[in-house]
């Protein structure tokens, strides 16, 4: 949908904006607008100019030399343009002046700027100017010549603004229309949107009655005998027709919606059916064989040439217009070649009816033939607006002289549309919006919108060109957007429901993918299918359960014919393709499923599991990834009797560089460094890690209650204690135990050295821990402190640990 400003203040005459501001404050309340452009955009400079005198070229055969007069002065000007002659007013751009165009007849961005000079030796002030380098087209401007200068009415003033005098001070905007919104596919409805944006006054066309003493109803008889597909059909007559060119400022507002314009005739219905989204047709009268008019449904395999000249078939579905003998038009679509307006018509039929827009969606494409008129009679357009656009099309015929408008209108309507009416209720409006919006200003906003008010039964009236209006929701996006989206303050929901949140799982995942991502690991997405070949890249023994996989019954290839069981492998070959690729420093993680059967061959559905599998090489070591792992399970809430088992024995990791993760008896996952023969099976040239963990085992020991702790009140009390601990003791056996046995008071224990060397004897190496004791109800006495060291002392001498003094 396109229409010029212009066009626009036409019927919101006060309306002053911007092109910019007129896109923005339009789309804002619900009438996008796509774009703009100015026709007078590359354009200044230009005059209306006079020319004078005309003398030939002394050195060019193609040359004249003209003398024209510009209003403030003569100056002159050389052209080659064959149709020119003394008295021609004519548009001329001069120096320092720019015109639209380029090499080849393409526009160049910004214009061209003229600049005084010589034409073979003579001297030349400026340019005239064709239409064409006026940035326009003959189809806006029919008079103007296929080759030449353009030539302005004698009535012209000279010295005046040419651009001004061809009305190309003037913006096109295109539109975004949404279906449910047939109103706004007319200009009447984009001013009517345009006056209630900007609080102007709207000002519809006044449409007079027209019409002799005569009726229509004499002239032609009307029957649709489907009033389903046709719930109305209008017609009036027009008689004495006289053909000629419509006048300027209509053929300019059809040019810029991009309709060509023809004659008086073609030209009102085409005008109207832009200004009114109404399409209309007329037919010669003469050739409606009995004077009558019949809407039914095509027969199957019926043929009918259209306007276009083209042999179209039909079907039982198709609405046909017919006379007395024969189809005459394409209902809602294109009339025939039978009964087409020519320059000799006498007496014609005007025709506006409202057809099935579904109907005519299909039928225009059934057919293969969708017109203007289709594209808006498909969108489902309100009958009503019929008998206000034929009288608009008749009273156009009058003040243009095209034709002796017969009095009265043959009307077949089967089912009144009636206005719809919506119960006001603005304290559910305010609710729905979270706004406080009083009554007088919300039906302030539906008068400027032409909705009416029944104030003794509190009901908004939608008048019928509102196909969008049937509820308190849809009133209340009418105050929403003349209100101001961008006005409406931020609330909470209210209501009884609850508020909508991802599932447990999903949030456990949730946590799970912005740890790794914020640990920097970059998400990857593996196959689930892989190669047996798999399992022996990753040193997987030959009775190993995980070789136990499910076979694909009708497989890519070898390489993804059974269903993973381990989720290593895809997060290895990931790595690998990094590493060839030479990128450093890679962290990648999965969140995908491992596939264990129940039994093969399979009896049921196999155990899906959810892996969180962490990958990386490059900066990082084993502590890092463990770092990582206990990041999230923190997150999760799985603070308590998390230990780290070293008798893992996954043979694709490092012997020594490895643990499960355990909580309690329960395995949540494992981690440790890649077996070197296994990252060599690989191609990956330097230490990697993996991380592997349960998410289903997670998800049942995951928490997201917290519960606060203020800041502690009393002091903390801090001893070191240092001891030689066998090397087959892990550190983790000595945090367990210190724990244990410094009871509540007890708020940390922190490993700060350890050293295995030459100063302690083979087989042993030292360690000193940090102990922090607070009470949360009192200062700690010196003996509860000694009380708690000693029972630590005790039990850890229990594990053959030496306390040092």
């Amino acid at each position: 949908m396109n229409t010029t400003l212009s066009w626009i203040k036409a019927y919101v005459p006060d309306l002053h904006v911007t092109a910019q501001e007129y896109t923005d404050a339009m789309t804002l309340s619900g009438t996008k607008v796509e774009g703009y452009v100015a026709a007078d955009r590359d354009l200044s400079g230009i005059v209306i100019g006079q020319i004078e005198q005309i003398e030939r070229h002394p050195d060019a055969d193609k040359l004249i030399v003209c003398q024209v007069n510009v209003g403030t002065h003569t100056t002159q000007i050389v052209t080659g343009a064959p149709n020119v002659k003394v008295g021609d007013k004519v548009p001329v751009v001069l120096d320092g002046g720019r015109v639209a165009g380029g090499h080849d007849g393409k526009l160049t961005e910004g214009g061209i700027e003229i600049k005084k000079g010589k034409l073979r030796g003579v001297e030349s002030n400026g340019m005239m100017c064709s239409i064409e380098e006026l940035g326009s087209t003959a189809d806006m401007y029919p008079e103007a010549p296929e080759y030449g200068i353009y030539i302005f009415p004698e009535d012209a003033t000279v010295g005046a603004d040419a651009i001004e005098a061809l009305g190309l001070h003037d913006i096109t905007f295109e539109y975004e229309i949404t279906s449910n919104r047939v109103d706004c596919f007319s200009v009447i409805g984009i001013a009517r949107e345009a006056a209630a944006t900007f609080g102007k006054e709207f000002h519809p066309p006044v449409v007079t009655p027209t019409g002799n003493n005569e009726n229509a109803s004499d002239y032609i008889k009307v029957t649709v005998q489907d009033p389903q597909l046709c719930p109305r059909y209008t017609a009036r007559i027009v008689k004495n027709i006289r053909i000629a060119p419509s006048p300027k400022w209509m053929q300019r507002r059809l040019a810029a919606a991009g309709i060509r314009p023809i004659n008086n005739i073609v030209d009102i219905t085409n005008y109207v059916m832009e200004e009114y989204g109404q399409p209309m047709h007329a037919y010669d009268y003469d050739r409606l064989a009995g004077h009558e008019i019949i809407v039914r449904r095509a027969q199957n395999g019926e043929t009918f040439t259209t306007l276009d000249g083209q042999e179209r078939t039909m079907d039982e579905n198709v609405v046909m217009i017919c006379d007395g003998e024969k189809s005459v038009g394409i209902g809602g679509i294109m009339g025939g070649e039978n009964s087409m307006i020519t320059d000799d018509v006498k007496t014609m039929l005007f025709e506006a009816a409202c057809f099935d827009g579904t109907n005519i969606r299909l039928s225009s494409k059934r057919i293969g033939l969708r017109t203007d008129a289709s594209a808006k009679f498909e969108k489902g357009l309100d009958p009503n607006n019929a008998q206000a656009a034929i009288d608009r099309a008749c009273q156009l015929v009058e003040e243009l002289g095209a034709g002796e408008v017969v009095g009265g209108m043959v009307d077949v309507y089967s089912r009144v549309k009636e206005p719809v009416r919506i119960p006001f209720e603005p304290d559910q409006i305010n609710a729905l919006l979270g706004t406080d919006i009083s009554e007088e200003e919300m039906l302030g906003y539906f008068r400027r919108i032409d909705l009416g008010y029944d104030a003794d039964t509190r009901e908004v009236i939608a008048p019928t060109f509102r196909h969008d209006l049937f509820r308190t929701a849809d009133l209340a996006e009418e105050v929403a957007r003349f209100y101001g989206y961008d006005n409406i303050p931020t609330t909470l929901p209210d209501g009884e429901a609850t508020t909508g949140k991802l599932p447990f799982d999903l949030r456990v995942r949730e946590v799970a993918q912005d740890i790794a991502e914020y640990c920097g690991f970059s998400q990857g997405m593996m196959y689930s299918f892989e190669s047996p070949k798999v399992f022996d890249k990753l040193l997987i023994p030959q009775d190993c359960a995980l070789r136990n996989a499910i076979q694909i019954q009708n497989p890519l290839g070898e390489d993804f014919s059974i269903m993973r069981t381990v989720s290593v492998g895809g997060m290895l070959t990931s790595l690998a393709f990094n590493f060839n690729h030479r990128n450093k420093n890679v962290r990648l993680y999965e969140l995908g499923n491992i596939y264990l059967p129940k039994a093969l061959p399979l009896t049921e559905l196999p155990d899906e599991r959810m892996q969180l599998t962490l990958g990386m090489y490059g900066d990082g070591d084993f502590f890092t990834m463990k770092g990582v792992v206990e990041e999230f399970l923190e997150k999760v809430g799985i603070t308590d009797r998390k230990t780290y088992d070293p008798k893992s024995e996954k043979p694709f990791l490092h012997p020594g560089r490895q643990a499960n993760i355990m909580h309690g008896n329960t395995v949540l996952g494992y981690l440790g460094e890649v077996h070197p023969l296994v990252a060599a099976n690989y191609g990956i040239g330097e230490k990697a890690y993996i991380a592997v963990l349960d998410m289903p085992e997670i998800t049942a020991l995951a928490t997201f209650d917290r519960k606060y702790t203020g800041i502690a009140k009393y002091p903390a009390v801090t001893r070191d204690i240092s001891m030689v601990v066998p090397k087959h003791i892990l550190a983790g056996d000595i945090e367990t135990m210190i724990l244990q046995r410094g009871g509540k008071i007890l708020e940390t224990c922190t490993l700060f050295d350890i050293y295995e060397g030459a100063q302690i004897q083979e087989g042993f190496k030292s360690m000193a821990y940090s102990i922090v004791f607070r009470a949360k109800d009192r200062t700690l006495a010196e003996s509860d402190i000694t009380a708690a060291m000693k029972k630590i002392w005790n039990g850890l001498e229990s594990l053959g640990i030496e306390i040092r003094s």
